[in-house]
């Protein structure tokens, strides 16, 4: 497989002696030596975590996705899927052979059942479902004829001023939940949604997929709610309004609400004080098909730290946790969470998300709580708690030689825990599109698209229905090395710190 890396000869260097931490190691140990010595220093765990031994998971992660195919033919892991549940199934036997005490937390989640085929015919063309738009997960039924007016976001009632009642409401997806943009549109007489993502002059989008994520609904809806795949098509609706030429649209769409059953895991050292708990995370489902990207590549790289630091005695308790639901709208972390009681949210101590680390045209984003949209909705706490995992991340990407920037947490599990009041740090490497100059300049790669058709600008493999491209060619295994090993080299030096409150 071809890696970028090829374009970014000095990191490829520093990855080829093995650096961890401040100092090279020549011969780094054997898989063998690894799984029966006690990795006791931050350093000690990061070399231990080695390519050969990661890209094993993630090619059992595939193998689980091409037998229990989707409906479609294509490989499975999304939620609700016997794809998903295998995978759930793989984590939990490895992490109790490694020592951990298991736990296969149950939760009841809810979705729109389409009864036959929905209808969308926008200004004469009709649109295919799955492949050019789809309904949204909590969707009510409707069948519809009605211009369709543009108001904004939808996040504030005053972007429905002068909406006519009756009409298809057209909104971006936009930095607050979705359920506002629903009841703002329900209350001024919109008979049904139409998201769109909207894009800047330079073609990258307003919105992150990572922020459309978190935002999804969580309450079955009474209009129909449409997601529009293509970001031209709802560009054009908005500007054939603007200049006086109102489209028509055709909607017919007929759901049932139903519910189902989702799985977290959760994997607790028996070292530490328990009390005091260092929570490491990544979302373990996909969307789409195969996910080995987004986020086995993440499901990976914590799997293979607990099983480095199996033996490991530390000051505060590990516990690591694989979500459901974190595609359609975090579910898993949100009632997880959400379940605690007082006392055992005051535990948790810090929470460490780890959510996509095998990128092919790779960005090294720490995921900071302080850049998130939602940042003025954390208890006060988060921000400045949170600061300690930011460095710690910062130095061991500075002490390796590996420059990392600054991201936020939108759209991670992460989130989750900052509205709880929870600190929390993390990683990302990017998916989708769009790389940016300065991105370049710093990792090398390409501009367009992080991964998928690299070079390209179409969007990527991950977050796109009908293109089934998120297999393990998607991943990149010198990257999945070197974030897996500065996660490794995080979670030890957080599990030993003493100064975190909880």
């Amino acid at each position: 497989m071809r890696s970028v890396l090829r374009h970014a000869p000095q990191l490829a260097a520093l990855l080829l002696v093995a650096t961890v931490g401040s100092r090279a190691v020549a011969a780094p140990p054997s898989p063998a030596e690894c799984a029966t010595r006690v990795n006791d220093t931050p350093a000690k765990a990061a070399e231990c975590i080695q390519q050969k031994s990661l890209w094993y998971h993630l090619r059992q992660f595939q193998i689980i996705a091409d037998k229990n195919p989707g409906p479609d033919g294509h490989p499975n892991r999304n939620i609700g899927t016997s794809g998903y549940k295998a995978s759930v199934d793989y984590v939990a036997r490895l992490m109790r052979k490694a020592g951990y005490n298991v736990t296969v937390q149950r939760y009841r989640w809810r979705y729109s059942d389409v009864q036959g085929v929905p209808l969308l015919n926008l200004a004469g063309r009709a649109y295919r479902p799955g492949r050019d738009w789809q309904v949204g997960r909590l969707s009510g039924s409707g069948r519809v004829t009605a211009i369709v007016q543009p108001a904004g976001t939808g996040c504030a009632a005053s972007d429905f001023s002068g909406f006519v009642r009756g009409r298809v409401a057209l909104v971006t997806y936009a930095p607050c939940p979705m359920d506002t943009q629903v009841a703002n549109a329900e209350a001024a007489g919109a008979t049904a949604l139409l998201l769109y993502r909207e894009k800047t002059p330079s073609g990258d989008p307003v919105v992150s997929q990572r922020s459309a994520i978190e935002n999804e609904a969580q309450n079955p809806e009474r209009i129909p709610v449409l997601q529009l795949v293509s970001s031209p098509t709802g560009d054009g609706l908005a500007r054939d309004y603007g200049q006086g030429r109102a489209d028509v649209a055709h909607i017919d769409v007929q759901t049932r609400t139903k519910s189902d059953f989702d799985y977290n895991v959760i994997a607790d050292s028996p070292f530490g004080n328990p009390d005091r708990i260092v929570v490491v995370d990544a979302h373990l489902d996909s969307i789409y098909g195969a996910g080995m990207l987004d986020n086995a590549s993440g499901s990976t790289t914590i799997l293979e730290t607990a099983r480095v630091l199996a033996r490991t005695r530390t000051v505060n308790r590990l516990r690591y946790i694989w979500f459901g639901g974190e595609e359609i709208g975090l579910l898993g972390s949100k009632f997880y969470t959400r379940h605690l009681d007082g006392r055992e949210l005051r535990k948790i101590a810090f929470d460490i998300d780890v959510d996509v680390t095998a990128t092919p045209n790779f960005a090294v984003l720490i995921a900071d709580p302080a850049h998130a949209h939602q940042v003025d909705k954390f208890p006060p706490n988060v921000v400045p708690q949170s600061r300690v995992g930011n460095r710690a991340f910062a130095g061991y990407f500075r002490s390796a030689g590996i420059e990392s920037r600054d991201g936020n947490n939108d759209g991670t599990d992460s989130l989750s825990f900052s509205l709880v009041g929870v600190p929390n740090s993390g990683i990302y490497t990017q998916q989708d599109c769009c790389k940016h100059q300065w991105e370049v300049d710093i990792w090398g790669g390409y501009l367009g698209n992080y991964e998928g058709k690299v070079p390209g600008h179409n969007g990527g493999c991950v977050d796109y229905p009908h293109r089934w491209c998120d297999n393990l060619s998607n991943n990149d295994p010198f990257v999945l090395e070197f974030a897996s090993k500065a996660v490794a080299y995080v979670t030890l030096d957080l599990a030993n710190d003493k100064s975190l409150k909880h």
